[in-house]
C-alpha cells in the first residue's frame, strides 16, 4: 500500500456537503469553477453538472489496476450527488 487520502471519487460531493455544512453553498460555484480560472487567466470551463441532496454511501474500496484503493470516508455516507443525465 501506499500512504495519501483518494478522495476522485466524490470530490465535488464532498465540497458540496462541506459548503452546505457551514451554510455557504453560495460560494460553491466560484470555489470549484471561477475562481481558479480567473487566476490563472484561463477561459472558464463551459461545461455543467447538477448537484442534489441525495445521499450515497461511499464504497470500502475501487479496484485500481492490480491493487485497489480506499476511497476517503469509505463506508460512510455523503450527502449530495452529482445528478445524472
Amino acid at each position: 500500500g501506499c500512504a495519501g487520502v483518494y478522495p476522485a471519487h466524490g470530490a465535488i460531493e464532498l465540497y458540496a456537503e462541506a459548503f452546505d455544512n457551514v451554510g455557504k453553498l453560495d460560494l460553491l460555484e466560484g470555489f470549484l469553477s471561477l475562481h481558479g480560472a480567473k487566476f490563472y487567466g484561463l477561459d472558464v470551463n463551459q461545461e455543467k453538472v447538477t448537484l442534489v441532496k441525495k445521499r450515497w454511501d461511499v464504497p470500502a474500496k475501487y479496484d485500481f489496476g492490480d491493487s485497489d484503493v480506499t476511497p476517503l470516508r469509505a463506508g460512510e455516507t455523503i450527502a449530495w450527488s452529482i445528478m445524472d443525465d
